[in-house]
C-alpha cells in the first residue's frame, strides 16, 4: 500500500459494505453500491489496475431464525436472496470483477486460516462470559433477539450494537436491563466460555493507522472514540449452529461472529477473481514485513501490497477501521489505504421505515421503468457524500429534466444532430486551444475527485463540461457561419464533437449505460469502458450516422402517479402497524409518569423561551446531531439536538421552538452546545407556539 497520488504502481482492491441476506434491497442499500462501481471505473479510467469485489453476507442470528420461520435452512434461506442481489446489481449497471459470498469454501478456508494466524501469534484468549438466556424457551439469546438500555447513552439497543443511539458496538452481557424479544420476558445471563481477540494489543498501531488514513473524514474520526479510549477485546465467537465453525480446539459447538467472515470475503473474493484474471491477489492483499503490533509503524514501513479502498455505509466505520485493520495486521495481511462512509438514503426527508414500507425498493425504481444511469446520477450527486441524500421520485425528476436532458443531453444532441447534418460526423479542423484547455481541466477534475475521495466529483464533471459546451456552442452560433464563414463553422462544430467524445469519457464513471450509447453514437470502435482519461482528447471518428436524444424528460404525470402508490403503500402499512400496535398496547406502553413532584418554585427555576432557528445543519461523523443556531429573543445561541434523521433540516429554518435556556453548556462531537430544544416522543416532535410569540418571550 502507498499513498502516492492515483494512478500507482500497486493493484487496487475495491469493496463494498455486504449486503446482509436478510431482506430486499431498497435504494439506500444502493447508496455505497453504486459508488463504489463508480469509483473502481474511474480508477480504471485513470490506468489503476483495480479490482471490483465484494459478497453477500450468508451468516449471522437474523438468517438463523428467519430461515426456521420461513421452515427451510440457513444455507437455502441466504441463498435465494444471494441470487436476487447477483440478478439485481447488474440492473443498476454495476459491475462486479467477482461477486461471492461468505459461506463459499473459499472464505471459509480463509476465514479460519486468519483465526489459526491469531492462535499461532496469541492473539486470542478464552474468557467467561454472560450470555444471555431466555429461561421461558431454555434457549440462548442471540445478540439480537436482547434488547434493553445501552451502558454508554442510555438508549434503547440491542444486545450487540447501540442502533438507536451512540452507535457502539456492545460485548455480551453489557447491555442493562436485558429483555428476550422472542417472549418480552428479562433475560436471564449464564456463564460460557468465548474466544476473543486481543484487540487493546492492537491500540497503538490502530491510533498511528487512523493518522495515514485516507478516505472520508467521518471514517477517520468517528472512531478515535473508541481507539483512544479504552478498547476492549472483541469476542470473536458465537452458540450457534449457522456460520463458519471456530477453527480451535475443542470449542467444535462455537462458530465464529459474523463480523469475523464478513470482511474477510475482501479478501476471498479478490482471490476468486484473480483464479479467472491475471490479478494478484496476493501483491493486493499481503503485507511483506514481520511487523507485530506494539511495534512502530515508521520502523517497519513497506509500499508492498496493493491500494485497499472500502466504501460503506456509515453505520458500519468502526468495523471497518476498528475491527477489520487489526484483524489484517494480526494475520499479516496488508492495511487498508482508505475507506469512505457516506451518509443514509432518505425518503423526502425522512429515515426509512420498512416496517412501515416507507422506502423505495430496488423493484420499484426497476418497475418504473427508468433508466438505471438516472438513479446512480442523482444518489451520486444529490449530496456530499458523508451527508444523508433524499431520494424521492420528484428529486429524481428534478435532476433528470434539469441537469441530463437540459445540460448534458442538449448539448450532445444538438452538436452531434448538426454534425451529421452539415458535415457527416467531425469536420476536418484542429481543436482549438480554448477547448483542449477546458477538455484537459475537465480530465484533471476527474483526477482531483478520485484522490480526493469524490464520488459527487465523478458525477459532476462530464455535466460542468457539457454547460461549457452549450455556453460555447451558443457564444458562436455555428447556423450563422455555415454560409458566411464556413471553415469558422467546421472549427466551432469540431470543438463540439470533441467537447461530446471527452463527455463520453468522463460519463462512464457513473452514467456508463448512457457513455456508451453515446460512443457508439459517435462511431468509435470498442467500448468506453476500456478508456483512459486522456483518450478525451483523442480524435473521433471522421463519419458517424444521426444521433438520437441520450435522455428523456421525466413527466409530471408519471412522478405524480409513482409519488401516490408509494403514499398509499405506506398509509396502508402504517395503519396495520399501528392497529397491531393498538391491540397489544396498553396505557402502560407510554412511559410512567414521575412519583416525585416538584415545588413551583423549583418549575419556575427552568428559564423556557421562545426560539426560532436560524440555521440547521448535520454535524459531520454524527448519525443523529445536528447544530442549531437559534435566535432566542436576547441573543442567538448554538445548540446541538438528536433530531439529524427524523426532521428535514433543510425546512427547520424559521421554525418556532421551546428552549431550556438557562440548562448548562455541554459538549457533543466536538460541538459546544448552550441550550436544549424540547421535543416529545421518539419521533422528536418539536414543541413550538400556537400563535406567533416573538423569540425570547418566555414560556411560564
Amino acid at each position: 500500500m502507498t499513498h502516492d497520488e492515483f494512478p500507482t504502481d500497486e493493484p487496487a482492491v475495491v469493496t463494498c459494505g455486504l449486503p446482509y441476506a436478510n431482506g430486499d434491497l431498497h435504494v439506500g442499500h444502493l447508496r455505497s453500491i453504486v459508488s463504489g462501481d463508480a469509483f473502481a471505473r474511474a480508477l480504471g479510467s485513470l490506468g489503476q489496475e483495480t479490482a471490483f469485489v465484494c459478497g453477500t453476507d450468508m451468516h449471522g442470528t437474523p438468517v438463523a431464525l428467519n430461515a426456521a420461520d420461513a421452515d427451510t435452512d440457513p444455507e437455502s434461506y441466504a441463498s435465494a436472496y444471494h441470487e436476487q442481489f447477483a440478478e439485481t446489481f447488474p440492473q443498476f449497471n454495476v459491475d462486479f470483477d467477482h461477486y461471492g459470498t461468505t459461506h463459499d469454501e473459499t472464505n471459509v478456508d480463509l476465514t479460519q486460516s486468519f483465526v489459526r494466524s491469531w492462535l499461532d501469534e496469541e492473539y486470542v484468549f478464552e474468557r467467561e462470559i454472560q450470555v444471555a438466556w431466555d429461561a421461558n424457551e431454555d434457549q440462548p439469546l442471540p445478540d439480537r433477539y436482547v434488547e434493553g438500555t445501552c451502558p454508554y447513552c442510555g438508549e434503547t439497543a440491542r444486545g450487540d450494537e447501540c442502533d438507536d443511539g451512540c452507535q457502539r458496538h456492545l460485548e455480551p452481557g453489557e447491555i442493562e436491563d436485558p429483555v428476550s424479544t422472542l417472549t418480552g420476558n428479562p433475560a436471564e445471563y449464564r456463564t460460557r466460555e468465548h474466544e476473543f481477540l486481543r484487540l487493546s494489543e492492537f491500540q497503538e498501531y490502530l491510533s498511528g493507522f487512523l493518522d495515514r488514513l485516507d478516505g472520508t473524514d467521518n471514517a477517520r474520526n468517528q472512531p478515535r472514540e473508541w481507539v483512544e479510549g479504552e478498547l476492549d477485546d472483541l469476542c470473536i465467537t458465537r452458540d450457534m449452529d449457522w456460520g463458519i465453525d471456530y477453527p480451535g480446539d475443542g470449542e467444535e459447538d462455537l462458530v465464529l461472529y459474523v463480523w469475523v467472515d464478513a470482511p474477510i470475503e475482501y479478501v476471498a473474493a479478490t482471490k476468486q477473481y484473480s483464479e479467472q484474471s491475471a490479478f494478484d491477489w496476493e501483491r493486493a492483499w499481503q503485507f511483506d514485513g514481520e511487523t507485530r503490533p506494539g511495534t512502530q509503524w515508521e520502523d517497519d514501513w513497506t509500499d508492498d501490497g496493493g491500494e485497499l479502498i472500502h466504501v460503506i455505509g456509515q453505520d458500519i466505520i468502526q468495523h471497518h477501521t476498528v475491527f477489520w485493520p487489526a484483524m489484517l495486521r494480526g494475520a499479516g495481511y496488508n492495511e487498508p489505504r482508505a475507506v469512505m462512509a457516506c451518509g443514509f438514503v432518505n425518503l423526502a426527508g425522512d429515515a426509512f421505515s420498512t416496517s412501515r414500507n416507507r422506502a423505495v425498493w430496488a423493484d420499484d425504481y426497476l418497475d418504473a421503468g427508468f433508466h438505471p444511469d438516472l438513479f446512480r446520477y442523482q444518489i451520486v450527486t444529490g449530496s456530499e457524500f458523508t451527508a444523508d441524500v433524499n431520494f424521492s421520485w420528484e428529486t429524481l425528476q428534478e435532476r433528470t429534466n434539469n441537469d441530463l436532458v437540459g445540460v448534458l443531453g442538449n448539448f450532445l444532441y444538438r452538436s452531434l444532430l448538426f454534425a451529421h447534418r452539415n458535415f457527416d460526423g467531425t469536420p476536418d479542423a484542429d481543436v482549438s486551444d480554448e477547448v483542449r484547455g477546458e477538455i484537459a481541466e475537465a480530465t484533471d477534475a476527474v483526477r482531483a475527485a478520485v484522490n480526493d475521495y469524490s464520488v459527487r466529483g465523478l458525477g459532476e464533471a462530464p455535466v460542468d463540461l457539457a454547460r461549457f459546451g452549450n455556453e460555447y456552442i451558443q457564444r458562436n452560433e455555428p447556423w450563422k457561419l455555415t454560409d458566411d464563414d464556413p471553415e469558422r463553422a467546421a472549427q466551432v462544430i469540431r470543438d463540439c464533437v470533441q467537447l461530446a467524445k471527452a463527455c463520453a469519457v468522463l460519463m462512464q464513471p457513473v452514467l456508463p449505460g448512457k457513455a456508451e450509447r453515446l460512443w457508439e453514437q459517435l462511431g468509435e470502435d470498442g467500448s468506453v469502458h476500456g478508456t483512459a482519461l486522456d483518450d478525451a482528447l483523442v480524435a473521433p471518428p471522421a463519419t458517424f450516422d444521426e444521433p438520437t436524444e441520450l435522455f428523456d424528460e421525466i413527466e409530471d404525470e408519471t412522478v405524480e402517479e409513482l409519488t401516490a402508490q408509494l403514499e398509499a403503500r405506506v398509509e396502508a402499512a402504517t395503519d396495520t402497524h399501528e392497529s397491531e400496535a393498538d391491540e397489544e398496547s396498553t396505557v402502560t406502553d407510554l412511559e410512567p409518569l414521575a412519583d416525585d413532584r416538584i415545588s413551583f418554585d423549583e418549575f419556575q427555576d427552568l428559564d423556557l423561551r421562545v426560539g426560532e432557528i436560524q440555521t440547521a445543519e448535520g454535524i459531520e461523523g454524527a448519525d443523529d446531531l445536528a447544530r442549531l443556531e437559534v435566535d432566542i429573543g436576547h441573543e442567538t445561541r448554538q445548540i446541538v439536538a438528536g433530531i439529524k434523521q427524523l426532521h428535514d433540516l433543510d425546512a427547520l429554518p424559521g421554525s418556532r421552538v421551546v428552549v431550556v435556556a438557562n440548562l448548562e453548556k455541554t459538549e457533543l462531537f466536538g460541538i459546544e452546545s448552550n441550550g436544549m430544544v424540547l421535543a416529545a416522543g421518539e419521533q422528536a416532535d418539536l414543541l413550538t407556539t400556537h400563535d406567533d410569540a416573538v423569540p425570547g418571550t418566555k414560556v411560564r
